[in-house]
């Protein structure tokens, strides 16, 4: 059936405005990196648009030449990757479980996840708490606190409650236990949701910066985002940078805050394509009931 022409006018307009917005999207990003590798003073003039002028990578090498910085970034992974598979070994086995409706108790303990998407201890007994719980300077500061993400679960859940109940009741019959039904039948089949809330937890974790600025107190345990918070900070009060001499400070001073963001990012960019495939799918399988 050919299209209309109401139909074709309708592609046209929809296809000009997503252009539209990618470039929006995208100039930003592209800027920061034009930034990234451009020289002071094109920076500070305001010349630098699309395309690096004046290419310099002083900014780089320093951060680069710190050792502190590859220490921080080890830290960075550890904790993401730690971080991550707590959350999903949580988030995936509570949510499993509220998704079925004779758990006796189901409705209190929904209700005590969504409660606290509203109501928190604050910032000072979470620092008493986590103070006393023995956790600072330590990697459980950094894990435990955020250990679930009430939306992730509440996704999950509706996932999990779409999911074909006569899978499950097969392998039951065939002699599996509740953990043999989960393990081997519902998770396998939910890699979409799965790998979903795989790259919500993994950029969430690899973006906090506050809970070590919080609860750490040795650099060397910090992670990257907290150092380049700092060499962002040291820059700013024109205070010196440990390899990069006064006679760069003006050169990281322009362009520091696109150098670390750009470092912040880049690794996130590079896991999303992997991803991606299951992004769309997993946010409306969990969202849409059937």
């Amino acid at each position: 059936m050919a299209d209309g022409r109401g139909y074709r006018a309708f592609r046209l307009v929809n296809g000009a405005i997503l252009i539209l917005v990618s470039a929006l999207v995208l100039y930003p990003f592209v800027n920061i990196v034009a930034q990234a590798f451009s020289s002071e003073g094109y920076i500070t003039s305001g010349q630098v648009n699309l395309i690096p002028r004046g290419f310099n990578l002083t900014t780089f090498q320093v951060v680069f030449g710190d050792d502190m910085f590859w220490r921080n970034y080890r830290n960075t992974i550890q904790y993401t990757v730690v971080a991550t598979a707590i959350a999903m070994a949580l988030t995936t086995t509570y949510a499993y479980a509220l998704s079925k409706q004779h758990l006796k108790g189901r409705k209190f303990f929904i209700g005590v996840a969504v409660a606290t998407m509203f109501f928190n201890g604050g910032l000072i007994p979470n620092y008493i708490l986590i103070s006393q719980l023995g956790f600072r300077n330590t990697l459980w500061a950094i894990v435990l606190p955020n250990a679930i993400s009430v939306f992730n679960l509440l996704v999950m859940k509706s996932f999990f409650e779409n999911f074909p109940s006569e899978l499950e009741e097969a392998a039951s019959i065939d002699g599996m236990s509740t953990y043999g039904v989960f393990f081997k039948v519902v998770l396998p089949l939910s890699k979409a949701v799965v790998a979903t809330m795989l790259l919500f937890y993994s950029v969430s974790f690899w973006n906090s910066w506050f809970g070590a600025f919080l609860y750490m107190d040795d650099p060397n345990l910090y992670p990257v985002t907290v150092y380049l918070r700092n060499l962002m900070a040291g820059v700013t009060g024109g205070t010196s940078i440990q390899g990069g001499g006064t006679d760069n400070l003006s050169q990281i001073g322009a362009n520091v805050q696109s150098v670390t963001m750009l470092l912040t990012v880049l690794p996130i960019i590079c896991l999303y394509p992997f991803l991606q495939r299951y992004f769309v799918s997993g946010v409306m399988l969990g969202a849409v009931k059937q």
